[in-house]
């Protein structure tokens, strides 16, 4: 399912660029530039709505549900880790009691060692 709304997704965004870089602007004609772009009609100097500017709409419809149903899916994808799999160390209430001391072995006696003789 995931994979159906991504390709979906990618299709009607290219669209949607694609629609809006072929639609003009509203003070594209000549005109316009002299202050003569307005005009007295009930939808303005565009007329009515095109089909480019439904078409945009539609897309950007879908575009948005699109987008919705991804980051829902997203939020809610149940994946297994690594991490929930760990069972937790039990700490023991008692502490554990220092390991014994081990003996130093048995020093030999200390022999100091002769001043070395003089030469004769």
């Amino acid at each position: 399912m995931t994979i159906i709304l991504i390709i979906i997704h990618v299709i009607v965004c290219i669209a949607l660029i694609m629609i809006v870089l072929l639609q003009t602007g509203k003070g594209a004609d000549i005109g316009a530039v002299f202050g003569g772009g307005s005009s007295s009609t009930l939808f303005g100097s565009t007329g009515a709505s095109t089909f480019l500017s439904k078409a945009t709409t539609v897309a950007a419809i879908v575009f948005m549900l699109t987008s919705l149903s991804l980051a829902y899916i997203a939020g809610h994808r149940q994946t297994a880790s690594v991490v929930t799999d760990t069972v937790p160390a039990v700490e023991s209430k008692a502490p554990e009691a220092a390991p014994a001391p081990v003996p130093a072995p048995a020093a030999a006696p200390e022999t100091k060692p002769e001043p070395p003789a003089a030469p004769k």
